[in-house]
């Protein structure tokens, strides 16, 4: 049936115009001022915004790792995770896998994710690889990965499936020739394992030690050399949630010179700074995560990056261990702590509130970061758009709703928010994934069933 929503502001990446939106049988069929209504399904959007349906290239809602000597696992899941991706009006998340059996294959982790996801995905989902060693079959893997659809891989320069500098380059070059994108985790590795244990001898084993512990430096240095070995291969290179003013710098002067190099940051690098981790010893655990977070300066700098499209895409990181799970398995010991915070239900009213609202960014820049050119970026050819053929994945926000943010109201499956308190204006109303109404005013009217996969064209940039 045809349906069309009328009376609302569109907040389109290509700009802002009053006009009405018709869909049927899961796309969008056309756009513009007084649609024929006669036989349709009319939605009153007056008074409201409505935006393509957001898109989260950076989730983790099947996650599990070793902390404090055990194997932790997030706390949502894939049923859960897009759950509450939807009450926030995002349709489309691309999981990143963790790191799978030591001599798995390359499609071993995406796939195993599908499995997870069947039956279980209330919005729409892609999944990228993840690069835990290289070798001939990992390299000829790469090409195969593209064209079913995994049109991006994740490197880390940390962790224990960190990858070498001359590991790197080939993956590079033959993610750069299957036309995939190189997604990259920027942190040195030796700093932060140096430090740690230099804290720890010394007694620091509270949360404030986290930031010590991953300095700016960290992030600095790796970004330094990652573009340095994106220059060797002339490969295109996705930095994933970038945290300071200087490893910004950096990625401006290398597009200056004409690198491709886009760039994802975090509502948690936008909206908080170092000082969350002197909460005390049990509450500045929940601020826990890599990159750490930095100054109030590198926040203000990647505003100021967002506004001139330096920085591409606002993720999440979304890592759903709860508060309670991060204590049991430290202890209190930040450095026996599981990393990551939620944040996938929070990302769109965050942005409009904090961004729109404050005069940070326009409506459609904010359309832009969180919809468009994450859609564009990972290979979401039909998603991110208010335009005819595009999916409709539409979110219609009211921008007079106001909550304060509180864990026992969100319904990301933690117990903590690390937005507790803050007061946002502007959410969700309506939500429809592919022509499917999931969200009708405040009532979640969607299923398991409502999601697929996605599969990703090659050549995205």
């Amino acid at each position: 049936m045809r349906t069309v929503i009328v009376g609302g502001v569109l907040a389109r990446h290509t700009g802002v115009l009053a006009a009405d939106v018709a869909f049927e049988d899961g796309r969008i069929v056309e756009v513009g001022e007084r649609l024929p209504r006669d036989g349709a399904c009319i939605v009153d959007a007056a008074d409201c915004i409505v935006m393509p349906g957001g898109v989260d290239a950076h989730t983790h809602l099947t996650l599990s790792v070793t902390a404090g000597g055990q194997e932790v696992a997030v706390n949502d899941g894939f049923y859960a995770g897009t759950l509450a991706a939807a009450w926030g009006g995002t349709t489309c998340v691309v999981e990143h896998p963790g790191f799978g059996p030591g001599e798995c294959s390359l499609l071993h982790q995406p796939e195993a994710v599908r499995a997870l996801a069947r039956g279980q995905a209330v919005v729409d989902y892609g999944v990228h690889t993840v690069f835990q060693r290289v070798d001939a079959q990992i390299l000829e893997d790469i090409a195969v990965a593209a064209a079913q659809g995994y049109a991006s891989g994740k490197v880390y320069l940390t962790y224990s499936g960190r990858l070498r500098d001359e590991e790197i380059l080939p993956v590079m070059a033959a993610m750069r020739d299957a036309g995939a994108l190189t997604v990259v985790h920027c942190e040195n590795h030796a700093i932060p394992e140096y430090l740690s244990r230099a804290l720890a001898a010394a007694g620091e084993t509270g949360a404030t030690a986290h930031p010590k512990a991953r300095p700016a430096s960290c992030e600095v240095e790796a970004v330094n050399r990652i573009l340095a070995l994106a220059r060797t291969v002339d490969a295109p290179l996705y930095v994933a949630h970038l945290s300071t003013a200087t490893g910004l710098a950096l990625i401006a002067a290398a597009r200056r010179e004409g690198a491709v190099v886009p760039v994802e940051t975090c509502p948690q690098y936008l909206l908080l700074d170092e000082t969350c981790y002197e909460e005390g010893a049990a509450e500045g655990l929940k601020y826990v995560m890599a990159p750490a977070l930095r100054t109030p300066a590198d926040a203000a700098a990647l505003w100021d990056g967002l506004k001139n499209g330096i920085i591409d895409v606002v993720a999440t990181d979304h890592c759903g261990f709860t508060f309670a799970r991060k204590w049991e398995v430290s202890g209190g010991d930040v450095f026996r702590c599981p990393g990551g915070v939620p944040g996938v239900e929070t990302r769109v009213p965050l942005l409009f509130s904090e961004g729109v609202l404050k005069g940070r960014l326009t409506l459609s820049r904010f359309a832009q970061v969180v919809a468009e050119a994450p859609a564009r970026l990972m290979g979401l050819e039909n998603k991110g758009r208010l335009e005819p053929g595009a999916d409709a994945d539409i979110v219609v926000l009211d921008p007079a709703v106001e909550r304060l943010l509180s864990a026992k109201s969100l319904h990301q499956q933690t117990d903590f928010t690390p937005f507790e308190g803050l007061c946002v204006r502007g959410w969700p109303r309506n939500v429809w994934v592919r022509g499917r109404l999931v969200i009708d005013n405040n009532r979640f009217c969607g299923d398991g069933e409502c999601g697929a996969f996605i599969p990703r064209r090659r050549n995205i940039l």
